[in-house]
């Protein structure tokens, strides 16, 4: 199916038993304020995943910031939303140009589930054109989730470290944190040496709707589409709006390297 869907669509599916919507609004300043936009008012029917909580694994030494989810704890809250591998629509969503709802689509489809779609303009699309809302909490549905990992989506840091290393990376921050001029969150500013820079608030328009298709194209019109490409952040999750560009674009083969940039500097720190 489509990586992308109009607020119409979703509107004209919101009592489809086979669909299944899911809120993943988050500030990475105020990890609460998600949670508590969804509890105030959110799309009628549908869940909430919390960026730090449900989709990112518990933070150690190295892997990052948000290391990917344990697959299995991940599935079990799938499931307990309705959703049923490989059969049920699941409709993401954010307020944040695809930030993190991104985030789910790419863990869906690398847990082998391709049913997946981003809200086109999220959830400011949604209150401007009118559209129902609610507070109230849908109660748990009976799913059936088994993750198929594609192992082959990733790529570790070891990976990234050749100094030959067969693939194009890149890096899909803001440019002055790939230039090093600014480093809000890392302790380390810079990139990686030999990352080119593609940053992923490109990838919408300012309303938070997605460029067109020939935007898409042409942002990666320039590598070789004979070159493998593998795409990083700070650690994992807006490097999945490129992700969902390359997708668009129909070069949906790119892979993500999870730890990003948080994992490239706490390996650095590691070994100093």
């Amino acid at each position: 199916m489509n990586s992308l869907i109009s607020t119409a669509e979703l509107a004209d599916h919101l009592a489809d038993p086979d669909w299944v919507v899911i809120d993943c609004r988050f500030q990475l300043t105020d990890p609460q304020w998600g949670r508590s936009q969804y509890h105030h008012s959110h799309i009628p029917g549908a869940y909430y995943a919390d960026l730090n909580q449900d989709l990112s694994a518990p933070v150690g030494k190295l892997g990052g910031r948000h290391p990917l989810p344990d697959p299995q704890e991940l599935a079990a809250q799938l499931t307990a939303m309705g959703v049923v591998w490989g059969k049920t629509t699941v409709v993401v969503y954010d307020d944040a140009w695809f930030a993190f709802g991104a985030r789910l689509w790419w863990l869906l489809r690398y847990y082998g589930h391709d049913r997946v779609a981003l809200l086109d303009g999220g959830w400011p699309a949604w209150l401007r054109e009118d559209r129902p809302v609610t507070e109230q909490l849908p109660p748990p549905r009976v799913g059936s989730f088994t993750p198929q990992l594609q192992a082959d989506w990733i790529v570790e840091i070891a990976q990234v470290q050749q100094p030959e290393r067969g693939f194009i990376l890149v890096d899909c921050r803001d440019r002055d944190r790939y230039l090093g001029h600014h480093e809000p969150i890392d302790p380390i500013a810079g990139h990686i040496p030999g990352a080119i820079n593609r940053p992923w608030r490109e990838i919408t328009t300012a309303a938070g709707y997605s460029q067109s298709l020939g935007v898409q194209r042409d942002l990666w019109a320039d590598l070789p589409w004979d070159q493998e490409l593998v795409v990083y952040c700070g650690s994992g999750v807006t490097a999945c709006v490129n992700l969902l560009s390359l997708t668009v674009a129909g070069r949906p083969w790119a892979k993500l390297y999870p730890g990003g940039w948080s994992d490239w500097c706490a390996h650095l720190s590691n070994t100093a």
